[in-house]
């Protein structure tokens, strides 16, 4: 590596990956087994050496080694003399671990809010009548003033579309109890499987992915996603997402002598599978538009055509290791492969696709004037930092001096949408101070009960004559009252609603006066 180039490795001669075109996009590809880590890891080491921040999701835990010294062999010996390395030693790269559960790394969440209606529609597998409630319950909260950061704040501002389901009807268009409902259920299904850790703040900050250490070095934050790639629509939903975060926040920079990021997108095929078409549409948008703002992405999944020919148009750095024709899939793949590559006349691309050997790649890379270079048979360079996974207590050492810890392992639950509307349920269920609370509708309220005695004399006598008062209207142990009988006689009407008006009407002029409504 020089100036402005990384050394992927070598054919008939060096195979480079030129800086000022890394944000030109890519795509590594290949059979499992065959080398992509690895490739992966030469990318990323040889960025970071440049001052480049490199994004990565390590869904087999096996990138994570990128963060500890490699270990010198006679193989690795022998890889650094054929290919031609200059300089090589062994060593660590900066690394921040990241993860969603906050288990392997620093917990990296974002909002509700941020997050949005569309991708949280397709994590929860709502259909398009229910994301429209969705949506709906999300421009009510704007319009309100409600902030939306995690799981309780959407459940409870969906509560309250429900118990105003006609109001909100009318002005935001038809909001069903049977899409409450399935939303509801979804969200029980997100937080079973622990998503719900992805909701809150402290939020994720796009700077903290941009960093760079004391000493230049680009830092390479790792997501740690070996338990989250369990749950495709969950961790492909979360990458994209924050791949728009990049693309709605960072300036346009045009073109640039290096990126501001990279970005590495494992199991590519999970963002489009059963990806609606807005969706793909959007993928498409931000891939195409997002190099201006100096952001490359690097898709990497065991077939070519796993990325829509759309996108696989605009992925201008390729490394392609070994495909095995074994099935119709197979051969189709290979002769994509083959066909998006630049000719060379010296290889049969899609014969040599099936021989490649472990640690092999067909590579063509742009090069001056931003043209592909023909396609090269190349023995891709040994990484650095260690090929394999890292210990626990090694991870916890990386975590602990991490300069960001302070600022995201902890959670902050400050006021919004939950806190607010359980404040108003709480203030509208208080009894009221001047009038005692309505019974329930088909019951009948309790007496008021009987003043306390009084001590002067007068007062005796007043309540001697309250007395025989109180036992006309409600009567004694051997006589019925007034009251009685009168209730009586409404309860015989009480199946119908005028019926029930009386009751209320009679019984609550005896206890003091209707209340106001």
């Amino acid at each position: 590596m020089n100036d402005d180039r990384i050394l992927l490795g070598k054919g008939k001669q060096p195979v480079y990956l030129l800086a000022k075109y890394g944000n030109r996009h890519g795509l590594v590809a290949g059979a499992t087994g065959t080398g992509k880590t690895v490739s992966l890891l030469v990318m990323a080491e040889g960025l970071s050496r440049l001052g480049v921040p490199v994004f990565i999701a390590d869904v087999k835990g096996d990138v994570a080694g990128i963060a500890m010294p490699g270990v010198s062999n006679d193989k690795v010996k022998q890889r650094v003399a054929q290919t031609g390395v200059e300089g090589y030693v062994n060593e660590a790269s900066p690394v921040i671990f990241w993860d969603l559960y906050g288990k392997a790394g620093h917990p990296v969440r974002t909002t509700v809010s941020e997050m949005g209606p569309t991708l949280l529609s397709r994590i929860l597998q709502l259909n398009d009548t229910q994301a429209g409630v969705l949506e709906i319950a999300f421009k009510l909260a704007d319009d309100r003033g409600l902030l939306l950061l995690d799981l309780d704040d959407l459940r409870a501002v969906l509560g309250f579309v429900a118990d105003n389901r006609k109001e909100i009807s009318t002005g935001y268009g038809l909001v069903s109890a049977a899409s409450i409902a399935a939303i509801q259920r979804g969200l029980l299904t997100l937080e079973r499987e622990g998503g719900e850790a992805m909701f809150g703040e402290p939020a994720l900050e796009l700077a903290d992915l941009m960093r760079t250490d004391l000493s230049g070095r680009g830092v390479v934050s790792i997501l740690a996603a070996d338990q989250l790639v369990l749950k495709p629509r969950l961790y492909s939903s979360f990458l994209l997402w924050l791949l728009s975060e990049l693309f709605e926040r960072l300036p346009e920079v045009g073109d640039v002598d290096r990126p501001k990021l990279v970005f590495c997108f494992d199991e590519a095929h999970l963002l489009f599978d059963d990806a609606p078409a807005a969706l793909r549409q959007r993928v498409e948008q931000v891939v195409l538009i997002i190099r201006s703002k100096g952001v490359g992405v690097y898709f990497c999944s065991q077939f070519p055509d796993d990325v829509p020919n759309e996108i696989l148009g605009q992925l201008g750095n390729r490394v392609q290791h070994a495909l095995r024709a074994y099935t119709p899939r197979d051969q189709k793949a290979v002769r994509t492969a083959a066909e998006t590559f630049v000719p060379n006349p010296a290889l049969d691309v899609a014969a040599v696709i099936g021989q490649l050997g472990v640690g092999e790649a067909l590579v063509s890379t742009l090069q001056d004037k931003g043209v592909p270079s023909p396609v090269e048979r190349t023995l891709i360079a040994p990484p650095r930092g260690r090929m394999g996974a890292v210990t626990a207590e090694e991870r916890a050492a990386v975590r602990a001096r991490s300069p960001i810890g302070a600022k995201y392992d902890t959670r902050v639950n400050r006021e919004s949408a939950y806190e607010k509307l359980s404040g108003r349920a709480s203030t509208a269920a208080a009894p009221s101070r001047e009038a005692p609370a309505a019974a329930p509708r088909g019951e009948t309220a309790p007496a008021r009960e009987a003043p306390p005695a009084r001590g002067t004399r007068a007062e005796s006598q007043q309540d001697k004559e309250g007395g025989g008062l109180r036992d006309i209207i409600w009567g004694t142990k051997r006589r019925q009252g007034m009251a009685e009988a009168m209730a009586k006689q409404a309860a015989r009407t009480v199946g119908s609603e005028i019926g029930r008006q009386i009751l209320r009407g009679v019984l609550g002029g005896i206890l003091g006066g209707s209340r106001r409504h």
